[in-house]
């Protein structure tokens, strides 16, 4: 295990009816608010209407950003941005899953940003100061609600890029389980498959010693196994919702993190699908993933799966531990059908047609991951393995 500075500084609020501390919270940072959404459904599921009413009570002027997409547009930054400057707000609330925080979080670094947005997008070093954030989450999936990244997509030149300060860490986030009742199947279940692979994402690594960050991210996946099937089929089940939202943030605060080499794989590949196709990035991760793992299966990696399906899946520990890791696989493709993600490119009816150009962008800045890095060929090997 290797050294490191151990922080997670976002105050969460977890719990029904936390949205009550959000006037209190704000006023703490400022008192001029953006607030920022996606395509509506915090006005359908009363959301809106709630922290709107606080907002007014505790005498805090607010304006608006909405319609911001799936994969957030630098368009919609820039927006963002103009308005918070002409207005010389001073907090930002994103209010909706993590879409709408990766925006929020883009809009406040570009406020104190003198070039184009995307600039701080493509080089995180840019990024010096941000305007303080806080999130009113709706999906559990991303984790943005509690880390200090944000990916942002280019539609003019189909790049989707992550980027990432300590500053953008929201200052505190407010995490109402009952708020996600109303997420459709499709989405929770592409949620699940986002927070598994960030699980994933760190727990195949080369890094020796790091016994406890395995063992919780084993945790966390069968918590995602046994409540992910249970969301989607009672929506309404609080403890479900509940755990899967917990798991979402903790997947990816850094906590499963800290003491490793970093360096991830599918992430990398799939941001460059969902930029060329504008696919939900919980089903393209559900896609690659297990082909990815088939990919890097190989004797320096068997050890790791074998651990990984004994662990995680309950595989007989007896048998061979090349069957062992293929039967791992297998039942993580498995399980992402069972929650009703496809399982092919085919599916979403993409071909072969820009492998090419996406495995060039997966690996604009060398060999992709940590765990076996990856060539560009290796790159359009598992795209083809998806079709």
């Amino acid at each position: 295990m290797f050294n490191f500075d151990y922080s997670i500084p976002t105050q969460v609020f977890f719990g029904k009816d936390q949205i009550s501390v959000l006037g209190k919270q704000i006023k703490r940072y400022g008192s001029k608010v953006l607030i920022v959404y996606g395509g509506g459904s915090i006005k359908k599921n009363g959301i809106y209407d709630k922290a709107v009413k606080i907002l007014k009570e505790n005498k805090i002027r607010f304006w608006e950003l909405s319609g911001v997409d799936p994969n957030p547009r630098i368009s919609s930054v820039r927006c963002g941005i103009h308005i918070c400057r002409e207005n010389r707000l001073d907090f930002i609330l994103a209010i909706g899953g993590g879409s709408v925080i990766d925006c929020s979080k883009a809009i406040a670094a570009g406020f104190y940003y003198g070039g184009d947005p995307w600039d701080i997008v493509v080089d995180s070093s840019k990024i010096k100061k941000a305007l303080p954030i806080a999130s009113i989450l709706t999906l559990a999936a991303t984790g943005s609600e509690m880390d200090k990244f944000a990916v942002i997509t280019n539609e003019e030149t189909k790049e989707k890029l992550g980027t990432g300060s300590k500053c953008l860490i929201p200052v505190f986030s407010i995490l109402d389980p009952s708020y996600t009742f109303t997420v459709p199947k499709g989405q929770t279940a592409a949620g699940t498959a986002d927070i598994m692979s960030h699980i994933l994402e760190n727990y195949f690594n080369n890094t020796k010693g790091a016994f406890i960050q395995n063992r919780m991210a084993e945790a966390l996946l069968k918590t995602c196994i046994k409540y992910g099937p249970i969301a989607i089929g009672e929506p309404d089940n609080y403890d479900a919702r509940a755990n899967l939202m917990w798991t979402s943030s903790l997947a990816i605060n850094g906590l499963i993190e800290y003491g490793k080499k970093k360096g991830w794989s599918v992430h990398g590949m799939e941001h460059e699908l969902s930029a060329f196709y504008d696919i939900t990035h919980g089903v393209g991760l559900a896609i690659l993933t297990p082909n990815w793992m088939e990919y890097v299966l190989d004797e320096n990696t068997v050890n790791n799966f074998a651990e990984y399906g004994v662990n995680v899946w309950d595989i007989d520990k007896g048998k061979d531990k090349f069957h062992i890791a293929h039967e791992a696989i297998d039942k993580t493709k498995e399980f992402f059908k069972l929650l009703g993600l496809p399982s092919k490119l085919s599916e979403l009816n993409i071909g072969d047609e820009n492998f090419e150009k996406m495995a060039e962008g997966a690996t604009r800045h060398g060999k992709l991951g940590e765990f076996k890095p990856l060539s560009k060929e290796d790159v359009v090997n598992i795209y083809k393995a998806s079709l």
